[in-house]
C-alpha cells in the first residue's frame, strides 16, 4: 500500500475535487467511508455532491476559522529572474493523504477501507488516542484510479478542536511506518517485501500531455529530457563534459548558482529549444528524476578540484547565452570514435560483471549506480535508434526506477567499480544497427547481462516486485531489440557473400529447418529466467534412457 502525503490550505477545494468527476471523469459513487464521529453522524455514507462536500469542508475547517489559528509551513522557491532561493511561509492547515493499493490487488470493501483509514489516523496522532484533542477528518472513496488502483483519500484539519496544532514532524516517514503496520494487520501485500527504499518516478502531468498533443509530439517534454540527460550523464567522465554533451544534443542548459556567488553551482535546469516566438519551458534536474539532481549526479563522477573548476567554466559559459553556448574547453565528446571499439568495450564489460558478482544484494547504493548507468546506456541507444520512444526508451525508464534512493541513502560511486562512460559515449555516437551490427549486438548482450544482475540483486534483497518488473522489461522490451539485431546480422552476412555462396547458405538453412535440436527450457509464468537476452539459455538436461523407460 502506498501513502502519498500533501499539505495545503483550501479544504473546500480539496473536498469539491474529491466529490467531483476527477481529471479524467474517473470518479464514481463518491462517498464517505470514515471520519470523526460528528461528521459521520451528520453526513453518513450517502453519495457526495458538491453542496455536501462544501458543507463538510466548512465543518472540518471550523476549529481553525472560529478559533483564529494559523498553520503555516516554510517553503523554498527559486526566483525565475534572479535564480536565487527565496524562503517564505505559506498557509498549510489541510493535511491530505491518499492510501492506494496496487492494481493487481483487487478492491477492498468500504468496511475494510474504513477500518484502515481509522487505524491510519490513530497511528498518525490525529485522534483522541494521541492523548490530545482530536482533529476533524474524513475519508472519501470514489472508485479506482485511471491505472486501476483501489484507493481512498483522507482530509484532515491540522487545528485540533481545542485550538492546538497537530504535529506534522516527519509525517511522511510516520505515514509509511503506519502503512507497513496496517499491511500486516489487514493481510495486504507489502509494497516492497523486505525492502522499503524504492521511490516512484515523476509521472507526466495532464497539462504536459495536452501540450504534447497540441504539438503532435509522441511524448511529453519531461520524458524526452529525462532520457537525454540520463544518456549524457552516463557517457560523461565529469561534470564539465556533462554540460557539453547536453548542448551537443540541442538541449538548453541553465545553472543555478549559490546565492551571491557565480562560482558555486547548486543545481541546473534544462529545456528543449522552443519554436520561434515561444519561451523555453525549463525543467529542474530533480523534477526529471531523483537520481538526476546535480548532487546525485556528482556522486557518479570523481571528485577532483580541476574537474570542479572546469565544470564551473562550462556552467558560466552556458549561463551567459543559453541559446548560443560555446564550450569553454571542448573535450572527449568532440573526438571521433572508431565504431570498431564496440567489440573492445563489450569485452571490457566482463570486468564490470566480475565486480558485480562480489557486491552484496543489500548494497542498495551501489546497485543504484549500476541501474543508473545501465539505464543511461539504454537511453543513449534509444536516442540513436528510435525516432519515437520505443522499447529501448521504455527499458531505460523501467531500469531507472531502481536508481531512485533518498539522498541520505545514496553514496558516491565506488572507486573500484568499472565505468560504462566509454561504452555509453560510443553508443551515443555510432549505434546504428547497420554494417557493424555484430559488434553492437555483442555490447547489447553485455548490457542485458548487467540488467540481469540487477534483477538477481532485487530477488536476493527480497524485492520480488522490482525483480518481476525488470524481468518483464527484458522479456517484452529488450527481446525485440535483440531479435532485430539478429536479423541485421544475417542480412550483413548474406550481403558479404558471393551469389553462389549465398545460394548454398540459404539452401542449407532451409534443409536444417528452424530451431535447435534440444527442447526449449521451460519456465513458469512470471519467471525471471531471461538470460537468453545476454546469451544462450541453458537447455533442459537430457534424461538417461533408463529414466525415459521408467517414465
Amino acid at each position: 500500500m502506498i501513502a502519498k502525503v500533501t499539505r495545503g490550505a483550501d479544504m473546500a477545494g480539496l473536498m469539491t475535487y474529491l466529490a467531483g468527476a476527477g481529471r479524467s471523469n474517473e470518479h464514481t459513487e463518491q462517498h464517505l467511508i470514515a471520519g470523526d464521529s460528528a461528521v459521520m453522524t451528520m453526513y453518513g455514507y450517502d453519495t457526495l455532491d458538491r453542496a455536501t462536500a462544501v458543507a463538510i469542508a466548512g465543518d472540518l475547517d471550523a476549529p481553525r476559522r472560529e478559533l483564529g489559528v494559523d498553520v503555516t509551513r516554510l517553503v523554498v522557491r527559486s526566483d525565475p529572474a534572479s535564480e536565487e532561493l527565496i524562503k517564505a511561509r505559506v498557509d498549510a492547515s489541510v493535511w491530505h493523504c491518499s492510501l492506494s493499493l496496487g492494481a493487481d490487488e483487487g478492491q477492498l470493501t468500504d468496511e475494510q477501507w474504513g477500518a484502515i483509514a481509522q487505524g491510519f489516523v490513530d497511528r498518525m496522532g490525529f485522534t483522541e488516542t494521541s492523548g490530545h484533542a482530536p482533529c476533524r477528518w474524513v475519508a472519501v472513496r470514489h472508485g479506482v484510479s485511471t491505472a486501476g488502483n483501489d484507493h481512498v483519500h483522507l482530509a484532515v484539519s491540522l487545528v485540533r478542536e481545542d485550538g492546538t496544532k497537530a504535529s506534522t514532524h516527519n509525517d511522511f516517514q510516520r505515514a509509511m511506518a503506519a502503512v507497513r503496520e496496517l499491511e500486516q494487520a489487514h493481510g495486504l501485500k507489502p509494497l516492497t517485501p523486505g525492502r522499503e527504499k524504492a521511490f516512484p518516478q515523476r509521472e507526466e502531468t495532464r497539462p504536459a500531455r495536452e501540450a504534447a498533443a497540441r504539438r503532435g509530439a509522441m511524448e511529453v517534454d519531461a520524458k524526452r529530457l529525462e532520457r537525454t540527460v540520463r544518456a549524457a550523464a552516463v557517457a560523461s567522465l565529469d561534470e564539465g563534459e556533462f554540460v557539453r554533451r547536453l548542448r551537443r544534443e540541442g538541449v538548453l542548459v541553465r545553472p543555478r548558482f549559490a546565492a551571491g556567488r557565480d562560482d558555486v553551482v547548486t543545481g541546473y535546469s534544462v529545456a528543449l529549444r522552443p519554436d520561434a516566438g515561444r519561451q523555453p519551458v525549463w525543467h529542474g534536474g530533480l523534477r526529471l528524476a531523483r537520481d538526476l539532481s546535480l548532487p546525485e549526479l556528482r556522486k557518479g563522477w570523481p571528485d577532483r578540484p580541476e574537474s570542479a573548476s572546469a565544470a564551473v567554466a562550462e556552467w558560466q559559459a552556458t549561463r551567459r547565452n543559453p541559446a548560443r553556448y560555446q564550450p569553454a574547453a571542448p573535450g572527449r565528446e568532440a573526438a571521433e570514435l572508431d565504431p570498431a571499439l564496440f567489440s573492445k568495450h563489450a569485452q571490457e564489460m566482463t570486468r564490470l560483471h566480475d565486480y558485480l558478482a562480489q557486491v552484496p544484494a543489500d548494497d542498495y547504493a551501489t546497485w543504484a549506480h549500476v541501474a543508473r548507468d545501465t539505464a543511461g546506456a539504454y537511453a543513449a541507444w534509444s536516442r540513436r535508434l528510435e525516432p519515437t520512444p520505443g522499447p529501448l526508451a521504455d527499458a531505460a525508464r523501467t531500469l531507472a526506477r531502481s536508481a531512485q534512493l533518498r539522498p541520505s541513502e545514496s553514496r558516491p560511486r565506488p572507486v573500484a567499480m568499472p565505468s560504462m562512460a566509454n561504452a555509453a559515449a560510443l553508443i551515443a555516437a555510432h549505434a546504428s544497427k547497420g554494417s557493424n551490427a555484430t559488434a553492437e549486438a555483442l555490447l547489447f548482450r553485455q548490457l542485458a547481462q548487467t540488467t540481469l544482475s540487477v534483477v538477481r540483486a532485487a530477488q536476493a534483497a527480497g524485492d520480488a516486485r522490482r525483480a518481476a518488473e525488470l524481468a518483464t522489461s527484458m522479456r517484452e522490451q529488450l527481446r525485440g531489440v535483440r531479435d532485430a539485431y539478429v536479423v541485421q546480422e544475417r542480412s550483413n552476412l548474406l550481403a558479404a557473400m558471393s551469389p553462389q555462396d549465398r545460394a548454398v547458405y540459404e539452401r542449407a538453412e532451409v534443409a536444417a529447418g528452424r530451431g535447435g535440436p534440444l527442447p526449449a527450457r521451460l519456465a513458469p509464468t512470471g519467471s525471471t529466467a531471461t538470460t537468453d537476452l545476454a546469451g544462450a539459455t541453458p537447455a533442459r538436461p537430457v534424461s538417461s534412457r533408463r529414466d525415459e523407460a521408467e517414465r
